[in-house]
């Protein structure tokens, strides 16, 4: 499980390239740029969740900025093994009304599938009987903490064109937050 991609690589590439990248944010410990929604500095690993951040400047913002996820009205994850036939996680997914389903492996969260996997991964000819979630999950997806912000929720969704992301709590999946869940939350403040 990854909180976002290792940027490392594209930044040495981005510096080889002698190109200068379109968005980025400068690390306040040791000043190298990174790439805009880096986690971590690929510099000096410093942490860098909080940096990008908006500052919040009225009291819309101050509610997007300053309320946690765990505020949210979340539905407790459905959770699959990695081994679960395709077939089966669909019929789970169809008879349980979600559009996303946690693949876990011994516990430990190792993917997620939604109703856009199977859409962009899957072919009527295919024998989902036969085939194994693992194999067109998703896998290391971006996560999400309780305590994080619902900014932070946007801007990783923004980022990642991600409709779900993982909620977790001490490396334990707890929920799902999706970009639903957000835009309701949303409507209850401007109503």
């Amino acid at each position: 499980m990854v909180e976002q991609n290792d940027d490392r690589v594209v930044a040495a590439a981005i510096k080889a390239a002698d190109v200068e990248p379109t968005q980025t944010m400068v690390c306040p410990v040791c000043g190298f740029e990174n790439l805009m929604g880096a986690d971590q500095c690929a510099n000096c690993d410093s942490d860098l969740r909080t940096v990008d951040l908006p500052q919040a400047s009225t009291p819309f913002e101050r509610l997007l900025v300053e309320v946690p996820l765990q505020t949210l009205d979340t539905r407790p994850p459905f959770t699959v093994d990695a081994s679960a036939s395709i077939a089966d996680v669909i019929r789970q997914m169809r008879d349980g009304g979600t559009a996303d389903v946690l693949v876990l492996d011994g516990g430990r969260l190792v993917g997620i599938f939604t109703e856009r996997d199977a859409a962009l991964k899957l072919v009527p000819t295919d024998n989902l009987d036969g085939r194994c979630i693992a194999d067109v999950m998703t896998a290391d997806p971006v996560v999400l903490r309780a305590d994080d912000s619902i900014a932070v929720a946007v801007q990783k969704m923004a980022v990642g064109g991600f409709r779900h992301i993982p909620l977790v709590r001490d490396g334990e999946p707890i929920g799902v937050v999706s970009a639903a869940d957000i835009f309701r939350h949303i409507l209850r403040i401007v109503e």
